[in-house]
């Protein structure tokens, strides 16, 4: 359960920089170039984006990493960048995976509690 973690953390974090990067973009390109009316509209919190898509891959990748060393903490890392995915961006099709994988990541490191068996 471990190694499931490990990766499906790894790959939320991977999933979620992607999510992230554009979130980021497209509030500093709204911020820069102004908005189009019903087209492109700056969205209610810009720093809410870009201060969660930063925290949230980066947990995500850092949790997946400590699941096999330290499952709990893990396993809380993983927990919390899915809600940060959740939070900051909501749940949409580009968002699903990455709040899915970090979340199931999360339950399986906490669920975790003899190490994985060679």
């Amino acid at each position: 359960m471990r190694n499931a973690a490990l990766v499906l953390g790894i790959i939320a974090g991977i999933w979620g920089m992607l999510v992230g990067f554009f979130g980021y973009g497209y509030t500093e390109f709204i911020d820069h170039f102004g908005e189009i009316p019903d087209l492109a509209e700056q969205v209610d919190h810009p720093e809410r984006i870009r201060l969660f898509g930063l925290i949230a891959p980066v947990l995500a990748i850092a949790g997946g990493a400590m699941a096999r060393s330290v499952a709990l903490v893990g396993g809380g890392l993983l927990l919390a960048s899915a809600a940060g995915m959740y939070f900051a961006f909501g749940y949409g099709v580009f968002t699903m995976f990455p709040i899915a994988m970090a979340g199931l990541g999360g339950l399986l490191a906490l669920a975790a509690r003899q190490p994985d068996p060679h």
